[in-house]
């Protein structure tokens, strides 16, 4: 046997060899990433998330502000203020035909304005800062009964 003849001829096949090679096998792991993404994939493209579709301009469902609003600012504005500027049993909401959650919070304090360019600081006070949020079902200037949430900084 001519082990030089061998060994030149593993030498001369290498490529051949790793050509013939089984393909790596596949982990659970990665077969089920792969069939999750693929069914997002064809969910996605199978519903009409990519269509076009006309909007409808005949319907809003914009809510409907409350009528009248704050005295202290002449009622042009449908919303109420502050304890101090307003009654405390003044409506918390800004849309009418409401049923869901408001959430409001007055604050007072110090805010702190920074040039960013030259560095410099400027303490500022801050009084009567409304911040509030409106969330659940209402019925919109279309009649028909929505659900949404909405806020006010």
């Amino acid at each position: 046997m001519n082990v030089r003849a061998i060994s030149a001829w593993r030498a001369a096949n290498r490529g051949v060899a790793a050509a013939h090679q089984r393909p790596s096998s596949i982990t659970r792991r990665q077969f089920a990433r792969d069939a999750a993404g693929t069914a997002v994939l064809g969910g996605a493209l199978g519903s009409s998330l990519f269509r076009p579709a006309l909007a409808d301009t005949r319907a809003s469902f914009a809510p409907v502000p409350i009528p009248g609003g704050s005295p202290f600012l002449g009622g042009a504005f449908h919303f109420f203020g502050p304890n101090s500027i307003d009654p405390i049993d003044a409506e918390p909401s800004l849309i009418t035909n409401l049923n869901g959650f408001v959430g409001l919070a007055y604050i007072d304090g110090m805010v702190t304005q920074t040039n960013i360019q030259t560095g410099e600081t400027l303490r500022l006070p801050t009084t009567h800062s409304d911040m509030r949020f409106m969330q659940g079902d209402f019925h919109g200037a279309d009649g028909r009964l929505h659900h949404g949430t909405f806020a006010l900084v």
